[in-house]
Formats: C-alpha cells, structure tokens, sequence
C-alpha cells in the first residue's frame, strides 16, 4: 500500500478536515523551528561582530524567539480545536 492510498484512506475515514488540521499543526511546529533557529543565527552572528553589546542582543534574541514560538502553539493549537470539534 503507498503512502498516497494511505493519506487518501484517511482522508475518507476523517473527513479532509482532520487531515488539513494535522498537516497544518506540522507546518507551524516547522515554520517555528526555522524561525527561531534563524533568530539564533543572526544574534551569534551579531555578538561576533560587536561583543560589546552581548546583553541587548540576547534579550532581544530571548524575546523574538518567545515570540515565534507562542505563534507556533497558537497555530498548534487551532489546529488541535478543528480535531476535536
């Protein structure tokens, strides 16, 4: 059986809906791993070339990430609420 029966199968048995929802919780879980590791990229990046300001960077680099990754639980969770509903 290929992975496209399957989906298909699943897709039948659940409805579309569920389906969309899953891979929709997937791509914020992904979307949110990019983010944030771009944002750790760019502030060790930043504290290369001027070490004098580590403090600014890294709180600034604390905060975008807990931005992105509250985005990524919403997102995460919407998706679980289409599930269950």
């Amino acid at each position: 059986m290929t992975l496209l029966n399957i989906i298909l199968q699943a897709a039948a048995d659940k409805g579309i809906g569920n389906m969309g929802a899953g891979i929709g919780a997937g791509l914020a879980a992904i979307g949110a791993g990019i983010g944030i590791g771009r944002i750790g990229g760019s502030a060790l990046e930043s504290i290369a070339r001027q070490p004098e300001s580590l403090g600014d960077i890294r709180a600034n680099m604390i905060v975008a990430a807990a931005l992105v990754e509250g985005a990524a639980f919403f997102g995460i969770v919407v998706c679980l609420l289409i599930v269950l509903l």
